[in-house]
């Protein structure tokens, strides 16, 4: 257990200091290293568009070009993050993607050029099936099981998708934070505007609710949730 922790405590240095190194780059006037920083936050930039990609959309829109979009915004609005020393770039990345996606959404969705709703597409990438056919609850109910469950999810999945749908707006969007975008605890606080310490409190204390609930449905031991760390 020791071992394990050590490890991911050395991963998360290793990550801190790439992250920082990167930033560094920028701040030196290497724009080359923003396209590297957009590589190394992908994933949890993607999960963020797609957690909140309108239902019509991802058929005619793939998230990666929602991707592509913001990195054009983010290279125009370079000076403005690096007047701020303080900044965390990750949120400012996801900001900068949250915009575009938003600027994305009224175009298609508000204007009366083009109906994204009657609109169906023949050929979709996987990744945009997932989008349309999953909820965020669906996605949180992945990320909180493991691979190593495969066996026992589909027995478990829908019990976590109802707790979740039950759950207030405030415990889910920290386990959406923690769990399917993937923030630090650090940055969880900053998106939330609260001190990393009450952002941890309230991690926690939904994590507690999640488990108490699934317990009282399930045999003991048939799902096992992440440690609240």
């Amino acid at each position: 257990m020791a071992k394990h922790a050590g490890q991911q405590a050395t991963n998360l240095a290793s990550s801190n200091a790439e992250v920082a190194a990167l930033v560094q780059r920028l701040r030196q006037g290497d724009l080359q290293a923003l396209g590297e920083l957009f590589d190394y936050y992908q994933e949890p930039l993607l999960r963020a568009i797609e957690a909140r990609m309108h239902w019509s959309l991802p058929a005619r829109i793939d998230p990666l070009d929602i991707l592509q979009d913001a990195y054009i915004d983010a290279s125009q609005r370079l000076p403005h993050f690096l007047s701020r020393p303080d900044s965390s770039i990750a949120i400012w990345l996801r900001l900068i993607v949250l915009q575009r996606l938003q600027l994305t959404v009224r175009h298609h969705l508000m204007t009366g050029k083009r109906d994204a709703r009657r609109e169906v597409s023949m050929h979709r990438p996987e990744r945009a099936v997932r989008s349309r056919t999953s909820s965020p609850e669906d996605w949180l109910c992945d990320s909180l099981t493991s691979p190593s469950q495969a066996v026992m999810r589909d027995e478990t999945s829908d019990r976590l998708r109802r707790i979740l749908r039950q759950m207030s707006r405030t415990d889910c969007e920290i386990l959406m934070l923690r769990h399917f975008e993937l923030l630090s605890n650090e940055e969880a606080a900053q998106v939330l505007g609260i001190s990393p310490k009450a952002a941890s409190n309230r991690y926690v204390r939904a994590l507690e609710r999640l488990r108490l609930r699934m317990a009282a449905e399930m045999t003991a031991g048939s799902t096992v949730l992440p440690d609240s760390h």
